[in-house]
């Protein structure tokens, strides 16, 4: 690369203004560990220990090194799976999911059942009243027509309620294989 004054500046010169091969103009940065990228991670948001570990595969990074990096922040108190389990079960209740939803989402996290019904239990909540401020929220008063009260139906199941408590808001034909887990 040629300078003003004709004189060429080598990759390797040590100037303080190298700029990467891509031509991006940014210095090149050093490689983060799987502990750092975790820990940027966590100062974003909570993360489950299996969510973790699927970002930093997914990275690029070893099944050891991301073990140990996973049970470094535990060890230090950065990363807790029962935090974590409380901040999305706060989370997804001021969003108006029900407890269906909820508990599956904490499952695909691998927060355990006996957890998980224990921080549904103490989560405290009305879920009768929940659906029914989803539903005013989202449709206003009471139908009369039955494909309306079905689509509504529908509309608090998939946000994870039971079918009795969608049944008695709806007045709706709702199975009761809804409530499986």
């Amino acid at each position: 690369m040629r300078r003003r004054d004709g004189s060429s500046q080598g990759p390797d010169d040590g100037s303080p203004d190298q700029r990467d091969a891509s031509g991006s103009g940014k210095k090149p940065r050093a490689p983060r560990s799987a502990f750092d990228k975790a820990l940027g991670l966590l100062a974003r948001r909570e993360h489950s220990q299996r969510e973790l570990r699927q970002k930093l595969g997914r990275g690029g990074f070893a099944r050891d090194e991301t073990s140990a990096a996973v049970e470094r922040l535990e060890d230090l108190g950065y990363q807790d799976d029962s935090r974590y389990a409380e901040v999305l079960v706060r989370s997804r209740i001021s969003q108006g999911y029900g407890p269906a939803r909820i508990r599956a989402e904490l499952k695909s996290q691998g927060i355990g059942d006996a957890a998980i019904r224990q921080l549904l239990e103490a989560a405290d909540v009305d879920w009768r009243d929940l659906a029914s401020s989803q539903l005013r929220r989202r449709y206003g008063g009471p139908s009369v027509d039955p494909a309306e009260r079905a689509r509504r139906a529908q509309f608090l199941l998939r946000r994870g309620f039971a079918a009795a408590t969608v049944r008695s808001l709806t007045h709706a034909d709702v199975d009761d294989a809804a409530d499986d887990d």
